[in-house]
């Protein structure tokens, strides 16, 4: 059997004083669930702390951030998630292991970035110093934030798998998904194929998980579609905020087109397989399975 991964020696101390404080919550009933939603609610956003803080951050730069600053916004935007990202690490947040994976989200986005600001496909402010052509090098930080949530969530809320798919078959998948992002401005776009590949491969799929006492399970592809409508929300507020906007965006701001959910939720695939790669899928416990088919939480 596969560890649990560990909760960072910060976490495990917010865990310890979350757990003294919720023993006295009832096992049952209304309350009980209410308790469990609340749990939910507060682990979903110490998951997103990197992407939240740095979005936060970007709003308030276009809220109050001077024109004539001597030093441009792209730069402090830059330089604010280098501090995000330095402080999730030195304040035990994150391990070095999972910082890999969120280099590799940086790296796999940048390169995404350059092709797609070249093409036109959407566009930064021309300012500052730190950037790579037209791409400013927080861009970068937007695809960390993605890769931080992936990794953070497995670990606080237990994630399980029943009936993954083998992981060489899911790379497989992703890398294409990664080559159409790409290739679909010369050959015809495969996104819909794509996403029926996705379907026929994680559509038995079944996700457990925790959030205070009980263990839970969904279709995993449920929460694919979660997870993406979760960052076109983010999307929304961050081109609203001025930190890229699309073409059509330029002569006044408007929400993104809901049909950009289906490049997040390809873009979820590739995430989830770089994550695969550091904490490889586990099975549930056989108790665990038992319970969750007779509608029962284990404690």
């Amino acid at each position: 059997m596969i560890a649990r991964p560990a909760l960072t020696s910060l976490e495990a101390r917010i865990d310890a004083s979350a757990n003294r404080l919720l023993r006295s919550a009832p096992a049952t009933g209304a309350r009980a669930r209410l308790v469990e939603f609340g749990v939910f609610v507060l682990k979903q956003a110490w998951a997103c702390v990197f992407g939240a803080t740095f979005l936060a951050v970007v709003l308030a730069a276009k809220l109050w951030y001077p024109d004539d600053a001597a030093l441009a916004r792209n730069d402090a935007l830059t330089i604010a998630a280098i501090a995000i990202q330095v402080v999730m690490v030195v304040g035990r947040l994150e391990t070095l292991r999972e910082l890999r994976v969120v280099v590799l989200f940086h790296v796999v986005g940048t390169v995404m970035e350059l092709f797609k600001t070249d093409v036109g496909s959407w566009m930064y402010a021309a300012d500052g110093v730190l950037r790579i052509g037209g791409v400013p090098l927080y861009s970068g930080f937007m695809y960390a934030a993605v890769g931080s949530y992936m990794v953070r969530v497995y670990r606080l809320f237990d994630l399980r798998f029943s009936r993954y798919p083998r992981r060489w078959l899911t790379a497989v998948v992703a890398v294409a998904i990664y080559a159409n992002f790409f290739t679909h401005h010369w050959i015809v776009d495969l996104r819909w194929v794509l996403v029926a590949a996705v379907v026929l491969l994680w559509g038995r799929t079944t996700m457990h998980f925790r959030f205070f006492r009980g263990t839970f399970r969904m279709p995993l592809l449920l929460a694919f579609a979660g997870v993406a409508v979760f960052i076109w929300l983010a999307e929304n507020i961050a081109t609203y905020a001025g930190a890229w906007l699309y073409p059509s965006q330029v002569g006044g701001w408007h929400p993104v087109d809901v049909s950009k959910l289906s490049s997040w939720f390809l873009l979820m695939i590739v995430s989830v397989v770089l994550v695969t790669w550091v904490y490889p899928p586990r099975e549930p416990d056989r108790v665990e399975l038992s319970a969750a088919d007779k509608g029962i939480a284990v404690p």
